[in-house]
């Protein structure tokens, strides 16, 4: 089963410094319908202009991941950590029983990224950090491990049954993702249009799958010689109440 999100049923919030699309119910935006997808929690896509960003706040029971996609973070937290999050790095943060962060754009030009929130296996853990720059030629037509709690190797590690994969697919080129039983596959696209086993996805278009054991992905549309996204490998719960069908998609939660 997949289902297709089109990107004009992004939820989005323009705060003026801030532009993000909110993918799940977040904030003041609330949807039964859209409150997760499996464990994933939260996928935002944000911009933010330079000189502005977020202050401290607090987060617990939750695996944080940031991809920035340009420009670059400034990250503060109460684990002692300060640091700068470029292009093309990712940061994970577990955020056990409690942890304050900051992040603002110290740089001089407006900042894109994902932030992405999953659940983790077990409560509670301890707050930990990572981050990793990721080369770009090392995701092109092909989907690289970025962040996974499945043992992959040279990943950053969470603690959830998932991973998070990125991929800029040239145009014509097919790749396939094989996610076995009791799976749930979400795909965003950043760039560029793909096919998902027969169905198209634009820029901000997402693909919310369950029962699919193989995955064919293709680039395709005109204007453009790649097509860039995130895929997102998680577990499924079809084991706590769900049977096949409509609900599954609609994210209702767990």
């Amino acid at each position: 089963m997949i289902r297709i999100i089109p990107a004009e049923m992004r939820h989005f919030s323009d705060f003026g410094w801030l532009k993000s699309y909110w993918l799940f119910s977040f904030s003041n935006y609330y949807d039964p319908d859209n409150i997760q997808f499996g464990d994933l929690r939260v996928f935002n896509d944000d911009t933010v202009e330079p000189g502005k960003g977020f202050p401290s706040h607090s987060h617990s029971g939750m695996e944080i991941v940031t991809l920035v996609l340009e420009g670059e973070i400034t990250h503060e937290d109460s684990m002692g950590n300060k640091t700068v999050l470029r292009e093309g790095e990712v940061q994970c943060i577990s955020t056990g029983p409690g942890i304050e962060h900051s992040e603002f754009n110290s740089g001089k030009k407006p900042l894109h990224f994902y932030q992405i929130w999953i659940y983790p296996d077990r409560n509670p853990l301890s707050p930990a950090y990572s981050q990793k720059k990721f080369e770009e030629s090392a995701w092109e037509n092909w989907l690289l491990p970025l962040v996974s709690g499945q043992g992959l190797p040279d990943t950053l590690e969470m603690n959830a049954d998932s991973t998070i994969y990125r991929a800029r697919l040239e145009k014509g080129k097919i790749m396939h993702f094989d996610s076995g039983e009791c799976r749930r596959i979400f795909i965003y696209v950043t760039s560029g249009e793909i096919f998902v086993n027969g169905q198209r996805l634009k820029k901000g278009d997402q693909a919310r799958t369950d029962l699919e054991k193989t995955l064919h992905l293709e680039a395709v549309g005109p204007g453009t010689a790649f097509a860039e996204f995130v895929l997102l490998d998680l577990p499924s719960c079809k084991g706590m109440g769900y049977g096949y069908d409509e609900k599954i998609l609609k994210s209702a939660g767990k």
